[in-house]
């Protein structure tokens, strides 16, 4: 008996490995055949551009249902091409299907030359310019702004310094109270010695910030994702997908370095934003000026931006007219998932064109 049951498991696993060594096998086909750069396809044109910032227009999907134009803005180290990383789950794409007339700002890789570039240029430059350009060309004194993570910094930034010029502002994944126990990224920062860091690199590599993401999570980012990827080698939907967000990953543009010197010594380290005692150039940055209409939303799973460092903005805001909301995601799945395409663009969307 102790024989049968001997090589009825020999039997089971040499099935087990033939199994394995067929689906490996069809994976590497896959693998050479496969076609993953479905992404940043929607269409847009490009309207202005100053240094290495460009701003696009995209075209309509459909009629739009507002004359107020709405601008993207996403972070600085990572590529916007997140918010369109698929044509089935494009978080653009589906924002220009419920009727957005839409803009984007892509910030471009820093290079050598770049690195006096001031934070102060950033805001009071090049995007500063980006929304004068959409309000002359609409003859509108205000647009809509939609922000991404440190995007949303920045337009909250310069939506209370120009309020004026803002018809409604969203914040997704922002962070605006830096001084939070529950984010591991938060807790380094208080630590490092930014000024030897911009002063030894002058443009801070994106390999430097892509190790400190990564860290975050070392075994779930660097080890498990990559054994469950080889279940699934045969799968092309499957593969295509983990190779998209793969190369998205590790696309991370450097940082000028006096822009991130200011940024993470005023910010991240002595959270001045929150405190009121934040300036930009000589101009003191005051949230409570911030009337406009706001909608607040952050990913209750999302370990890189942690809720802590979002929900305070919506108590300090002198906005009336305001709104927070969480979804169970993380910092990517907020603008890349199937949650994102089935609840969050289309109540972005509604948010918008009500008050547009």
């Amino acid at each position: 008996m102790n024989n049968v049951f001997k090589t009825n498991m020999c039997a089971e696993y040499m099935y087990k490995v033939l199994e394995n060594q067929e689906k490996i096998a069809k994976g590497m086909d896959v693998l050479m055949n496969i076609d993953y750069e479905d992404y940043d396809k929607t269409s847009k044109e490009l309207v202005y551009q100053e240094n290495k910032m460009k701003l696009y227009h995209y075209i309509p999907k459909t009629k739009n249902k507002t004359t107020i134009p709405t601008l993207i803005v996403y972070a600085l180290m990572n590529r916007p091409y997140i918010m369109d990383i698929k044509q089935d789950k494009s978080f653009i794409g589906k924002l220009l299907e419920q009727g957005l007339d839409l803009y984007i700002v892509d910030w471009g890789y820093p290079t050598a030359e770049d690195r006096y570039i001031t934070f102060e240029d950033y805001i009071e430059g090049y995007l500063a310019n980006a929304i004068d350009y959409i309000r002359i060309k609409h003859n509108l004194d205000k647009i809509n702004i939609l922000s991404k993570c440190q995007g949303g910094t920045f337009c909250t930034i310069y939506a209370s310094l120009y309020p004026e010029k803002v018809n409604s502002l969203v914040t997704i994944a922002s962070p605006i109270d830096f001084n939070v126990d529950d984010g591991i990224l938060f807790k380094w920062s208080k630590d490092m010695n930014i000024d030897s860091l911009v002063d030894a690199y002058g443009i801070i590599p994106g390999w430097f910030l892509n190790m400190c993401f990564v860290s975050l999570k070392p075994y779930s980012l660097l080890v498990d994702k990559y054994i469950g990827v080889v279940s699934n080698l045969d799968n092309p939907k499957c593969l295509a997908d983990f190779l998209s967000m793969e190369k998205w990953i590790f696309d991370s543009p450097g940082q000028a370095g006096e822009a991130y010197r200011k940024y993470m010594k005023d910010l991240w380290q002595d959270n001045k934003l929150i405190k009121g005692e934040f300036m930009l150039g000589n101009k003191n940055v005051n949230l409570k000026n911030i009337t406009m209409p706001l909608l607040n939303i952050f990913g209750e799973q999302d370990n890189l931006i942690p809720p802590s460092a979002s929900k305070p903005l919506i108590d300090i805001v002198g906005s009336k007219d305001k709104e927070m909301v969480s979804y169970p995601v993380g910092h990517a799945g907020i603008v890349a998932s199937s949650r994102s395409q089935k609840e969050i663009v289309p109540k972005i969307a509604k948010w918008i064109l009500d008050r547009s």
